[in-house]
């Protein structure tokens, strides 16, 4: 059977409704008037048989993370869903390798998504490097923590957004894959963004800065069943992270339960005692280069290195970069040049899992991800990519 696959048109959003909301569960609701299968930032593929119908789909996100102090361009992989009379028919694979293709050509160097199971998306390249993790706290545990005295509390008004944008911005950029918040794909306005919520508090400091912010959600229920829920929680200080969790720890008298959402080294952890905390929802993620070129030249690299590895890339889904590369790294900078002995062999998904900084060359051999190489070439590889575990704070 021929299949076309192309983009979705305006008057076919029902279809990528009926599809998405069928295999994701929620078909029982209506379509909302406002919602678009496309919107800015946003471009759905779809899979259609010789009868019109559409039986695979998948969304390319126009977004931007950050790795090394830079933003790298990404495409965002979301609603995949395949009709259920098809699936492992390679419908996915057929509408994921062209996503991919597309996605290279408007500019992404890298593709991201999370994943309700890591198999299909393993076999097209992509590689968990991280997960989103919700904690449940006991909030009598928040109520042991003391508020900074030089540190004031108030709820955030639409003036703060600027402020509030550059606290997050000013950790992404020291983390490794935090989603850049600005662009198509995050238009909201900041009456919106206050609205989210029903708590969007910042920390202000003695000098009137504002040094931190959170987002939060009380739930229903004043008894054992009370929870906060808090999205967001970032301080610029140590006395801002303090005073913002010594906040959630207020509502213990009729929130029994806080759920955050926190990074592996995340500084609250120094507040908390981690035995504390249960995971209460973990979301993996999964990482693949687009174009290595690209992703090389892209991102940000440690400034005091210098040296050179020679790489082999397999890729049959991105055959674009396939072959042998030179990196060179000098002053925070890369580039991949063609050629080289092809001393270290990459599959894609150690090409994925050593970029994200998700593992070193000695784990990526012992899962046969990485072959060749030496102890030297083995250290330059791991120091290029060392630093903070890959971490989003961003379903999509």
């Amino acid at each position: 059977m021929t299949y076309q696959v192309r983009p979705l048109e305006p008057g076919e959003k029902q279809l990528a409704w009926a599809l998405g909301s069928l295999a994701f569960g929620y078909h029982e609701q209506p379509m909302p008037e406002d919602w678009a299968a496309d919107s800015p930032g946003r471009r759905t593929l779809g899979v259609f048989d010789p009868a019109g119908r559409l039986v695979a789909k998948a969304v390319d996100r126009e977004q931007g993370q950050w790795f090394g102090g830079r933003i790298v361009p990404t495409s965002g992989v979301a609603g995949v869903a395949t009709a259920a009379e098809l699936r492992g028919r390679g419908l996915g694979r057929l509408v994921l390798t062209r996503l991919l293709q597309g996605a290279r050509e408007r500019g992404a160097v890298i593709s991201t998504l999370f994943d309700t199971t890591p198999g299909p998306y393993r076999a097209l390249g992509w590689e968990e490097v991280g997960a989103l993790v919700y904690y449940t706290v006991p909030t009598r545990v928040l109520a042991e923590i003391r508020l900074d005295p030089g540190t004031t509390l108030r709820p955030a008004t639409e003036a703060d957004i600027p402020a509030v944008d550059d606290i997050y911005r000013e950790v992404a950029r020291t983390g490794t894959a935090m989603m850049e918040r600005s662009g198509p794909a995050f238009a909201e306005t900041p009456e919106r963004l206050l609205a989210d919520y029903h708590g969007f508090t910042v920390a202000v400091d003695d000098t009137g800065t504002i040094v931190g912010y959170a987002r939060w959600d009380r739930g229903p229920g004043y008894d054992a069943s009370g929870k906060l829920s808090v999205d967001d929680l970032i301080g610029l200080t140590p006395e801002a992270t303090r005073t913002l969790l010594a906040m959630l720890g207020g509502w213990a008298s009729v929130a029994s339960t806080t759920l955050i959402r926190l990074g592996t080294a995340d500084p609250a952890w120094s507040l908390l005692a981690r035995g504390d905390a249960r995971p209460e929802s973990t979301q993996p993620w999964m990482l693949r280069v687009v174009d290595a070129p690209g992703a090389i030249a892209a991102r940000g690299w440690p400034r005091h290195l210098t040296g050179e590895v020679d790489l082999e890339l397999a890729d049959d889904v991105c055959p674009w970069h396939r072959g042998r590369h030179r990196l060179v790294l000098s002053g925070g900078d890369a580039r991949l040049e063609p050629g080289g002995t092809g001393a270290v062999r990459l599959t894609p998904r150690g090409l994925a899992s050593w970029y994200a900084g998700a593992a070193t060359p000695q784990q990526l051999r012992r899962s046969g991800f990485l072959t060749g190489g030496d102890a030297d070439t083995d250290e330059l590889l791991r120091t290029a990519t060392a630093g903070p575990a890959p971490t989003l704070h961003d379903y999509f």
